[in-house]
């Protein structure tokens, strides 16, 4: 009978004494003169299994006795209980077939290697136990997040990776062009788009933002899951060139329900991963962050504290700490001034209200002309982690902002159109994808949580 690690270890105590069929890789061979011990995984499960051979039930002993690692077999054996071992069972082969062989070259050998190692060797590297757990979690949490949003009977939207907006105002795109750049065409001196392959210049989105708030103006609540591009040439360890966005829209609703929504969001996806992966996360646990699910955990009592920017920036002045940025009224906040307002909430906090001037165009104006209905959230150990606002909804105010901002108001004048044609008070946040996942797993370096990253002089594979 085929059967799979996981299924295995789910059913292990009714299959004792059964023949089984397993197919998998070596992760870890021990061979003696007369029998050996071989760890196999076959993907579906955090755990290996022990296969024992031995040479009086193996015609081709002395050929599996120098299976290398990485290899990948088919083993016909015996399920055997060992209640007094750490693993409750192993598999008495009865035969073993080599169906790839490994070199002795193979670079993923069972001992500890670094990240930049693994890095370099990115086509492999989820054949260790930290990639392993780290790509089944980011699994798991693809499948919380559309299930959060499915069960709320919100629609997903695929909106465009090729776009002719910068909805961030930032104007750190990637160009997508069919030009030949060895001989662009000209027209007096410029770049002549005409002959692109859209007829205008045009980039990889940096949002869907813009196009989910159309789609919300038609069916209330929505939300887009994609990829999205930023050619920022940063080389940190939370920064990435392409990364993963979650972005839900919600009409009808003001900043008080985007922070709600993102707060249940927050806790229920937590809770999702933790619950379906708990070999993985006990891993991460003991190896990679010390306190992690203590941490998670406290998220997810937690009630969220709300206070404004300017509540926030009093916070920081008052506190008894030589921070290396002074805290301002009138600009961000750093990296160490939202490590301490989550120390000093001893939870995640909104900040919300924050000066126009550093905030995008779409962001809804407050009364006071000085502020906009923005919010970051801000989590413990980490800092900033969702970016959101209620969107600016009156026509006129919205055409003044971008005029202030030097938004090209034509270029956008289908996202003015939804303030023409039936307009509502709506609202939205932006979650990044792969930060989230650094923050369940514990993994400090943005590198490490994507399969296969893109950075400044970096892509490959």
């Amino acid at each position: 009978m085929k059967m799979t690690v996981k299924r295995l270890y789910e059913t292990y105590e009714t299959q004792t004494d059964k023949k089984i069929t397993l197919f998998g890789w070596v992760r870890n061979h021990r061979s003696q003169k007369a029998f050996g011990f071989i760890n196999l995984n076959d993907g579906t499960f955090f755990e290996t299994i022990q296969v024992v051979y031995e040479a009086d039930h193996l015609e081709n002993f002395e050929e599996i006795r120098k299976t290398r690692i990485g290899a990948s077999l088919r083993v016909e054996g015996v399920v055997e209980a060992t209640p007094n071992r750490p693993q409750p069972f192993e598999i008495k082969a009865r035969s073993i077939e080599i169906v790839g062989d490994s070199e002795e070259d193979y670079p993923i050998q069972p001992k500890r290697h670094s990240r930049e190692f693994l890095r370099e060797h990115a086509h492999l590297r989820s054949r260790t136990n930290l990639f392993t757990a780290v790509f089944r979690i980011r699994s798991l949490l693809t499948h919380a997040i559309h299930t959060f949003f499915q069960d709320r009977d919100f629609i997903h939207l695929a909106s465009p990776i090729i776009t002719a907006s910068d909805a961030e105002g930032a104007g750190e795109m990637f160009q997508v062009t069919t030009l030949d750049l060895e001989n662009t065409p000209k027209s007096e001196k410029a770049v002549d788009y005409s002959k692109d392959f859209f007829g205008r210049k045009a980039n990889l989105t940096v949002s869907g933002q813009l196009q989910a708030e159309a789609f919300a103006q038609a069916f209330r609540d929505v939300y887009t899951f994609g990829p999205t591009f930023r050619a920022e040439k940063s080389h940190t360890a939370t920064h990435a060139s392409e990364f993963w966005m979650i972005e839900p829209e919600i009409a009808f609703a003001d900043l008080e329900d985007d922070m709600d929504l993102a707060e249940e969001m927050v806790k229920e996806i937590i809770g999702y991963v933790m619950k379906h992966a708990e070999k993985e996360m006990a891993f991460l646990n003991k190896f990679v962050e010390k306190g992690l699910l203590d941490k998670l955990q406290n998220v997810m009592q937690s009630k969220f504290a709300r206070i404004t920017h300017r509540e926030a920036i009093d916070i920081l002045k008052q506190a008894k700490v030589a921070f290396e940025n002074e805290p301002s009224y009138d600009r961000d906040l750093a990296t160490e001034h939202e490590k301490h307002l989550a120390k000093h909430f001893d939870a995640p906090v909104f900040v919300t209200d924050w000066p126009k001037h550093i905030k995008a165009f779409y962001m809804r104006l407050n009364d006071d002309k000085e502020t906009v209905a923005a919010m970051d959230l801000i989590v413990p150990k980490s800092g900033e982690i969702i970016g959101g606002s209620q969107r600016e909804e009156r026509y006129d105010v919205l055409l003044k902002r971008m005029e202030e901002m030097n938004v090209d108001s034509e270029e956008l004048k289908w996202y003015l159109d939804l303030r023409k044609y039936g307009t509502t008070p709506h609202a939205g946040f932006g979650l990044g994808f792969d930060r989230m996942l650094m923050y369940i797993t514990g993994v400090a370096n943005i590198r490490d949580v994507i399969p296969f990253p893109r950075t400044p002089k970096n892509c490959e594979f």
